[in-house]
């Protein structure tokens, strides 16, 4: 049976110390016993650790907002799959509205980063992407 999952991506929001008080708030109000649901957490990155950290022994998962498909490199600004697993995710959110908007993201590159996370282990939450235009006009409802 499928489960449920409650994902939240805090997108370019908090500083590490803001992100640490709003996952210790999060895992109280949950408690660390198992849920009907998965419940999942994507701070930016560099609160990942930190946010790793207070999740950790949880019921919460830990999750990437991004990530390079190449294992290591010179990507500069880039995260790759091994250094998300390293800090204890367990997902990461690929194809972004925002990121293919604003930064090019392509189909294809979203394709290449959602295989280098299944073979990292890491589940993929792939986004098909809308416009707020699309959005509001329920063009991408139906």
């Amino acid at each position: 049976m499928r489960r449920f999952l409650f994902a939240g991506n805090w997108k370019m929001n908090k500083t590490v110390g803001e992100a640490v008080a709003l996952a210790k708030e999060v895992r109280a109000a949950l408690g660390d016993q198992p849920l009907d649901v998965e419940v999942m957490m994507a701070p930016p990155f560099t609160a990942l650790h930190a946010v790793g950290q207070v999740l950790q022994g949880s019921a919460i998962a830990l999750g990437a907002q991004d990530m390079h498909w190449e294992k290591d490199g010179a990507f500069t600004g880039e995260i790759s799959a091994r250094m998300l697993k390293d800090v204890g995710c367990s997902f990461v959110i690929l194809g972004h509205s925002e990121r293919r908007q604003l930064f090019g993201v392509t189909d294809e590159g979203t394709a290449k980063k959602t295989r280098a996370a299944v073979d990292a282990g890491i589940t993929p939450l792939v986004c098909v992407g809308e416009t707020l235009a699309e959005r509001e006009s329920r063009r991408t409802s139906r």
